[in-house]
């Protein structure tokens, strides 16, 4: 018991009520002398500063301890903020565990909110890949074969089994629904038509990734392309790295797996064609380490390789998120036996032209050399042109593919890349 308080006993009510109350040796309670029969005792006398309230001892304590959890807070804080590779994800845990502890709400970030993202190509930190997982990718990279890029010979989307086929042993295979609607149903704010066993997307906002903008999609001719479904790893280039060797089967699972596919904006996806890492790259910065990351984990799984160029570009785009490079990691140029020596027919004969890409997330530009189809006739190339879905049908090459032999936009009501579905 703090000095300089009374014992417990009766004294005077300090409230007044000229009773006896009984005093517990801490507070006043609400037992009173003459409901108990019990003789006064003298009353304690009264605190300075709060008439009839027991004194109270100054708590000098507080201070050092104050002082004391101050320290100790810093500490923590300095742990867990210490290593470059988690600095942003703990740094966000330790600032929602401060504000829990202190009865306050979360603050709002200081980044853009979600209505804001269509307006701005800042990288979003969501989307950063740590130094550990770029390191991960980029001995995952060293393992790929490295040779040069095989003729486009014998390439055609049907190489790859019909558009968007629900037939294969992929993640969403078999399930009812095709590949494209499969890949729209992980939009935002989605609705589907109704007797469809939810399988046809009509609408829902794409948080785009190769962008940094929120895209409206609406389903319909003349707006569904401006959502498009890309393969990470382009059919055509997968077609010169490697996929000519897999089994019809396996290049139907490359095309319609979701590993592979990524919903993105229309004219971005147009943009990009069947460039590799070497040729293009997404706009935004901040997802081109996880663009190049998904492009090697594809090349592994379906065992295709990468370009000497190819290999350096992805090289490059890891470094930038602290991916840390070893003497195995090194690329090494292709060998005389790695050169593909094919002579392409003369209807597929290319030419090679410059081509000013952005390689990394710098402002590093190269000059890297791609392929230009010698000048065909008709939007999906070759000398075959349709009139009509009927003849496409009666020719036995229905859904036709942008890029196929007789594709044309008119004939591709919906603007989605597939004709006469």
């Amino acid at each position: 018991m703090p000095s300089g308080m009374p014992t417990a006993g009766w004294f005077a009510d300090p409230a007044g009520t000229g009773r006896m109350r009984w005093w517990d040796g801490t507070a006043w309670s609400d037992r009173y002398a003459d409901a108990d029969g019990l003789p006064p005792f003298t009353p304690p006398p009264d605190p300075t500063g709060s008439p009839g309230a027991p004194r109270r001892r100054p708590r000098r304590w507080l201070w050092p301890a104050g002082v004391g959890a101050l320290i100790v807070g810093l500490l923590v804080v300095v742990g867990l903020v210490g290593s470059p590779d988690d600095d942003e994800v703990d740094t966000a845990a330790v600032t929602a565990s401060t504000t829990a502890a202190s009865g306050g709400s979360p603050s709002t970030p200081s980044g853009p909110s979600v209505s804001d993202r269509a307006s701005t190509t800042e990288p979003m930190s969501t989307t950063r890949m740590l130094g550990r997982e770029a390191t991960a990718a980029l001995r995952r990279l060293d393992e790929l074969d490295v040779k040069g890029r095989a003729p486009k010979t014998g390439y055609s989307r049907s190489e790859f089994g019909s558009g968007w086929s629900d037939d294969v042993d992929v993640d969403g295979g078999h399930n009812g629904c095709d590949t494209r609607n499969d890949m729209l149903k992980d939009l935002d704010e989605v609705t589907v038509k109704s007797g469809t066993r939810g399988c046809v997307v009509l609408s829902g906002t794409l948080h785009d990734p190769y962008t940094g903008r929120d895209i409206a999609f609406v389903r319909g001719e003349g707006t569904s392309s401006a959502v498009q479904i890309d393969h990470v790893v382009a059919l055509s280039d997968a077609w010169q790295k490697g996929a000519q060797r897999l089994t019809v089967d396996e290049r139907r699972n490359l095309a319609n797996d979701p590993v592979n596919l990524q919903p993105t904006d229309g004219p971005t996806n147009s943009r990009k064609g069947d460039g590799d890492a070497a040729t293009w790259l997404p706009p935004n910065r901040s997802y081109r380490c996880t663009y190049v990351a998904r492009q090697i984990e594809v090349k592994a799984k379906y065992r295709l390789w990468v370009t000497a160029a190819e290999k350096l570009a992805m090289q490059r785009v890891l470094a930038t998120c602290g991916a840390t490079t070893t003497d195995s990691t090194v690329s090494r140029k292709p060998t005389t036996t790695d050169r593909t020596t094919t002579v392409p027919k003369d209807s597929e004969t290319t030419t090679a032209t410059p081509r000013r890409v952005l390689e990394t997330s710098t402002d590093e530009v190269t000059e890297a050399p791609t392929t230009t189809a010698a000048p065909t006739t008709g939007d999906g190339g070759g000398s075959v042109r349709y009139s009509s879905c009927a003849q496409v049908r009666a020719a036995g090459k229905a859904p036709i593919h942008a890029g196929d032999p007789g594709y044309s936009r008119t004939l591709d009501r919906d603007g989605d890349g597939v004709a006469c579905e």
